[in-house]
């Protein structure tokens, strides 16, 4: 295995042989906070420099909005705070139609650059697992741009970084899947972090909408979903409000969904993706849910010798355990999306923004002419 598939797989690795009640007594109980805050873009900015500067400063905002979270969540509930989600593309805003190889330039982070360690820096200070949304670069292909979640460990370092898969308008490993397995493996295109705190894993903001993703996730042992996401908010269930329950109760799974308190810097209506960050149970049950502005009041309690015990309990209940996946094997081998869309011949293409779209409309052409739809 090389280098990057080991770095790309370093909080992947299996949990040590114990005995069932040993595992299920091992994470006391914590809490948790999806940390609503406001996302603020670069479009602003005139240049790389000044973009970067901008980034920075709002990570040290954002850390003491944690830092406050944590010693009131810490005072008022009782249990430590130990895990930190915030909102999709919380430090850059979406890139809009600025082209792929200049936002690259412009807001994308490297791997291990100052952007990472001044996350892992507030990690580390207080003592947490902070999850969060960026969009990185990868030095295999160069002018891309990936969607990463990441998750960091109380010791500063990154435990798991997962590549957003279904996207509308940008880059994923899919469109070079090919040389993207070949490099990083298919663990690292599905990881899992075994952590003191349980199992973690991540979904980018619109993925909660696809079950195969969440469930590709649980079937290598997720047990927390962290969730970063950037949505319009409403009283009325939305489909990704649905969703965060569903994914939940299918996989006997909490999910922590963090949103943003809207997005300044752009000519959008700055509450127009704002409110209703949650957590929510393995049953599917909303424990907290927030209203719209910066807030922590989706926080809660995370029991996750109790969910190893729901796992481990036969009952109808049980839908992880109640899967008959070669069902669907044959349904599931037909393409709906082709792969590899911007690798050819081993080179990695880089698209204007359109491409996604005539994508999506070779796509529909296809489905219907098959009658499929």
């Amino acid at each position: 295995m090389d280098l990057d598939r080991r770095l790309f797989l370093a909080g992947a690795l299996a949990l040590p042989a114990v005995s069932e009640a040993a595992e299920i007594k091992a994470v006391p109980l914590y809490s948790a906070v999806a940390m609503q805050l406001m996302a603020r873009s670069v479009e602003p900015w005139p240049d790389r420099a000044a973009a970067r500067a901008a980034m920075l400063a709002q990570i040290k905002t954002v850390g003491a909005q944690i830092l406050q979270a944590k010693i009131f969540i810490e005072q008022f509930a009782g249990s430590p705070m130990r895990l930190a989600v915030l909102p999709e593309y919380l430090f850059t805003s979406y890139p809009g139609r600025i082209s792929i190889p200049d936002f690259a330039d412009k807001a994308a982070i490297a791997e291990g650059g100052p952007e990472y360690e001044a996350l892992g820096r507030l990690a580390q200070g207080m003592k947490i697992w902070l999850a969060g949304n960026a969009y990185e670069t990868d030095r295999h292909f160069p002018g891309l741009y990936f969607q990463t979640s990441f998750i960091i460990g109380p010791d500063g370092n990154v435990v798991l970084r997962y590549r957003r898969l279904n996207s509308m308008y940008a880059v994923t490993p899919h469109d070079v899947w090919d040389k993207y397995l070949d490099i990083y493996g298919i663990e690292g295109v599905f990881p899992v972090a075994n952590t003191e705190i349980g199992r973690l894993s991540a979904l980018a903001s619109e993925e909660i909408l696809y079950p195969e993703i969440a469930r590709a996730h649980a079937l290598r042992g997720a047990e927390v979903f962290v969730h970063c996401s950037s949505e319009i908010g409403s009283p009325n269930p939305t489909h990704k409000h649905i969703a965060r329950r569903a994914r939940a109760f299918e996989n006997l799974a909490y999910v922590i969904s963090a949103n943003t308190a809207g997005i300044w810097g752009t000519d959008m209506p700055l509450a127009s993706a704002d409110g209703n960050s949650a957590l929510i149970d393995w049953k599917g049950n909303v424990m907290a849910e927030s209203n719209s502005g910066e807030t922590f009041t989706a926080s809660g309690d995370i029991d996750i010798a109790g969910l190893r015990r729901a796992r481990r309990k036969p009952g109808m209940t049980n839908y992880l355990s109640r899967q008959r996946l070669e069902l669907f094997a044959a349904s599931y081998a037909g393409q709906v999306q082709p792969a590899n869309s911007l690798l050819s011949d081993g080179v990695v293409k880089t698209p204007d923004r359109d491409h996604f779209r005539r994508m999506q409309d070779e796509v529909i052409a296809r489905l219907e002419k098959s009658g499929i739809i």
